[in-house]
């Protein structure tokens, strides 16, 4: 019997390994944290350069003390996404109405919740017709619904896909190193203008970390960090 030799032998083929998944697939923690955080950035880049337009200076627009980051921007993001997000296949005008629902009511709650926590406001519209307590006014609504099409229809596709294309062996560990420096951003900021709030009450620092948040973030500088916050009479 003749061998086949060895160089005809047939060598089995090795399956190849499974692809890798994509990293956050779906409206799952790691997507829906990297949407809250593109958020608190891109809607502070967007109204600096709407201010810009506007009022022809450059206003600081964050909501936290490091970084261009701002809250309401981010949880916006956040509520339009998971609120509109199974209209994203209806007609716009569907999106628009409930754009206008859910960004004003989101924007009411916002300002209702900020008041009571510090004694502050961020935004006033009580010179606006159409108004409600100040806090909403029928034109901004008309923004928030503008602003649900265009994130529905275009912009959260497109993130997503960003998104999705981050490779998981940097994409989780970068979002657990983000979250970490979010919850720390916003926890001192939280503080700091609660102490602030104190100040403005005339309750003196009786502990250390009072005296801590009066020495390192002073009226001075929390002004110029929170320009457009006032504190409600």
């Amino acid at each position: 019997m003749v061998k086949p030799h060895p160089e005809n032998r047939i060598t089995p083929a090795v399956p190849s390994p499974p692809p890798e998944p994509a990293f956050a697939q779906g409206l799952r923690f790691y997507k829906l944290f990297w949407i809250f955080f593109a958020g608190c950035f891109l809607g502070v880049v967007v109204e600096t350069v709407f201010c810009l337009i506007t009022l022809f200076r450059l206003v600081n627009r964050t909501g936290l003390l490091y970084g261009p980051f701002n809250l309401v921007y981010g949880l916006g993001a956040l509520v339009m996404t998971l609120g509109l997000h199974w209209l994203s296949k209806k007609h716009v005008v569907w999106i628009f109405l409930g754009g206008m629902v859910l960004g004003g009511g989101f924007e009411y709650l916002c300002s209702w919740v900020q008041e009571q926590l510090f004694g502050t406001v961020s935004w006033e519209y009580s010179h606006f017709p159409l108004n409600l307590n100040g806090r909403i006014n029928l034109l901004f609504s008309v923004f928030w619904g503008i602003l649900a099409v265009v994130w529905i229809r275009w912009l959260y596709p497109l993130l997503s896909r960003l998104i999705e294309k981050i490779p998981r062996k940097i994409g989780i560990p970068l979002t657990w190193i983000l979250l970490v420096f979010m919850l720390f951003n916003i926890t001192v900021s939280a503080l700091a203008v609660g102490r602030q709030s104190q100040r403005h009450k005339g309750i003196p620092a009786s502990d250390p970390i009072s005296v801590y948040f009066d020495e390192h973030y002073p009226d001075e500088y929390l002004r110029r960090v929170f320009p457009s916050m006032q504190f409600v009479n």
